[in-house]
């Protein structure tokens, strides 16, 4: 079998609420979901989800080759843009290809791909995130009522601005949470928008009033010693990774002890997930992938020995998808379609072109100008 060509189309998920963080809020709930479609001589097509925008640059990496090969493909698309570096959307397009990449390959097998990676359980452990920071405290407490009928024990909530309005609300949550379990998980996370010492105060008192799980990035994704701090002075673990863009920019977080949960962002692909989580394993550490349509890395993250638990942030999958998965008993349950398990009603998609409001000038990818140098808290 040989890789002949690519499509790229994008579809839409209606949240059916708005969703974001404090960086910023999608009000309208419907966002942006590119897939890229990866061909091949046999007739077998391969999905990738996230954008990729770097697509006709890295294609020739992989073009005429044998789809089996994906992680020696990884490198040599890492390899084939050595020179101008391969963070940002470039890595986000390699993610694509290579979760492409690894849905032929188990589709080759005939085989899901939780099975073709080596795991013998189809159950995922999760967490419930709702991408929350848009919601007022009675739709809060509707959102994760939902996540409770499903079994959750564990969820994260979004916040950093407002402390007062942070420890209510996972309070209530927890409240929720309570009638799958004596003593629920709570995540909470800042998106980066704390200073060092801000993170260290806003622990202490959110950690006064609840058994806080972890706090995830607190600060800037770089910031090692800064991680390395809060980890030290809270109680709670430091989660973070989400963000980093390989191997090497984990280095400073594993040398320094700045990180107690390890992450990886599902829009970079298997492989990235993979070696994170070995690297992870070495140092002794747990890993938490982090949410994203359609749940492509629960696959991978069935086999590992150090998953922690996986980030699940909607119920349904985006318009003209349709998914072998489902939740429940708080976590994904993996189907046996082969692949990835994701179905692509093109026709639909382009039949009934719609758009969403991802990447808008004040949504939750544009860091505000105030981010981490606010002395009080703000609406």
């Amino acid at each position: 079998m040989k890789i002949t060509g690519y499509r790229s189309l994008t579809t839409v998920h209606n949240w059916g609420r708005p969703i974001g963080d404090v960086n910023g809020i999608v009000k309208s709930g419907i966002t942006d979901v590119p897939i890229l479609l990866l061909t091949t001589d046999s007739g077998l097509t391969g999905v990738g989800l996230g954008a990729h925008g770097d697509i006709d640059r890295i294609f020739p990496a992989v073009e005429g080759e044998d789809p089996r090969a994906v992680t020696a493909l990884y490198d040599r698309m890492l390899a084939h843009v050595f020179k101008s570096g391969h963070a940002g959307a470039t890595f986000g397009t390699i993610g694509a290809v290579d979760m492409a990449l690894w849905d032929l390959k188990a589709k080759m097998a005939e085989e899901p791909l939780w099975r073709t990676l080596g795991a013998c359980d189809r159950f995922v452990p999760g967490y419930a995130s709702g991408l929350c920071q848009g919601l007022n405290d009675d739709d809060l407490v509707t959102l994760y009522t939902q996540w409770a009928d499903l079994g959750f024990t564990g969820a994260k909530l979004k916040g950093g601005r407002d402390l007062d309005r942070d420890i209510r609300r996972l309070m209530a949550v927890r409240d929720i949470l309570e009638r799958n379990t004596p003593r629920p998980a709570m995540m909470f996370d800042v998106n980066e928008s704390w200073s060092r010492k801000q993170a260290i105060r806003h622990l202490a008192e959110i950690e006064r009033h609840i058994d806080l799980t972890w706090i995830e990035e607190p600060v800037r994704r770089w910031d090692a010693e800064g991680h390395a701090l809060i980890s030290r002075a809270a109680k709670c673990a430091v989660a973070t990774g989400e963000n980093l863009t390989g191997l090497d920019q984990y280095l400073p977080l594993f040398e320094t002890k700045a990180v107690d949960i390890v992450q990886a962002g599902m829009v970079w692909g298997i492989t990235h997930f993979l070696r994170v989580a070995n690297a992870a394993h070495a140092h002794n550490l747990p890993v938490s992938p982090v949410g994203y349509n359609c749940n492509p890395v629960a696959h991978a993250a069935a086999s590992v020995p150090n998953l922690l638990t996986v980030e699940v942030q909607d119920f349904k999958p985006p318009f003209g998808l349709s998914l072998d998965q489902h939740l429940a008993d708080g976590g994904i349950v993996l189907g046996d379609a082969p692949g990835l398990g994701i179905d692509v009603d093109e026709a639909l998609i382009l039949s009934e072109r719609q758009s969403g409001q991802w990447s808008v000038p004040g949504g939750p990818h544009v860091r505000p100008t105030r981010a981490g140098l606010r002395l009080v808290p703000e609406a």
